[in-house]
């Protein structure tokens, strides 16, 4: 009976609880459709000469890796041993702020300083010799597949030109580009026990296009964006010996996309 008289009760209560959930969620509608839409919102600063923001971001990277003349040579011992190198693209994320120096409505340059946490998988693919061998009895050869991780935290400070559209009600799209200067945390004794070696410093270019989206108490502007190392980042006296002689380049490249917040 107890439990009957429960259930009666919900039941009552149903009707009220269902009208609240719904003016609740009307409320809600009615301010984000404001701030979106409407012509309410005043928010990101961009009147200011100078204003703030910051960003989260994930990415996608991978090295750009160049090979050797003596990879192609039959009489150097390295093209006895390594067959092939492939990169892959190894998701990642960063963080930092945004400083914004207004020159004019729809011409801005940023100020984008980030800390980003990288990781930099590489296949190599060495010759290897199967037990099974040939009808005219030579042995048969394969190969066998190493995977090498490189682990990076980078602090980059990418310094932007950005050119925006006219705002239409609370959006706008914007193209921006520019470089960035990159150093690594771990000191060069660190770096130098990694399986491919690498330098601690470059330099990067940078482009992408997004989208500002006025909300009544913020910005808030999508983007994705481009970036191409330009330093030959390898470190070949320090790369382990059966690997170093047939890389003549490593350079980083990558995909992220931002949310940025002003």
């Amino acid at each position: 009976m107890q439990t009957t008289h429960i259930r009666n009760q919900l039941h009552l209560r149903r009707t009220k609880v269902g009208f609240l959930f719904l003016a609740l969620f009307g409320i809600t509608v009615s301010g984000f459709s404001q701030g979106l839409f409407g012509l309410t919102s005043t928010s990101g600063s961009d009147d200011k000469t100078i204003s703030y923001g910051f960003f989260l971001a994930g990415h996608t990277a991978t090295y750009q890796i160049k090979y050797s003349e003596a990879l192609f040579d039959p009489t150097h011992t390295a093209n006895n041993q390594v067959y092939s190198i492939y990169p892959k693209y190894t998701p990642g994320l960063s963080l930092g702020f945004t400083g914004i120096l207004r020159l004019h409505d729809q011409v801005n340059i940023l100020l984008t300083p980030k800390i980003a946490f990288y990781e930099y998988r590489v296949d190599v693919n060495y010759y290897d010799t199967y037990d099974v061998a040939l009808p005219d009895g030579t042995p048969s050869l394969g190969y066998r597949t190493e995977e090498l991780v490189n682990e990076a935290t980078m602090v980059e400070i990418p310094l932007l030109f950005k050119y925006r559209s006219q705002r239409f009600n609370n959006t706008r799209m914007y193209f921006i580009g520019g470089g960035s200067y990159q150093f690594r945390t771990k000191s060069q004794d660190e770096a130098n026990l990694d399986p491919i070696v690498t330098k601690g410093q470059d330099f990067s270019i940078e482009a992408g296009m997004g989208f500002e989206i006025y909300f009544k108490y913020f910005k808030f502007a999508p983007e994705i964006r481009f970036s191409h190392g330009l330093n030959n980042i390898y470190y070949a006296e320090k790369t382990p010996a059966e690997i170093r002689d047939v890389i003549s380049s490593v350079k980083r490249k990558g995909i992220t996309i931002y949310l940025n917040f002003q």
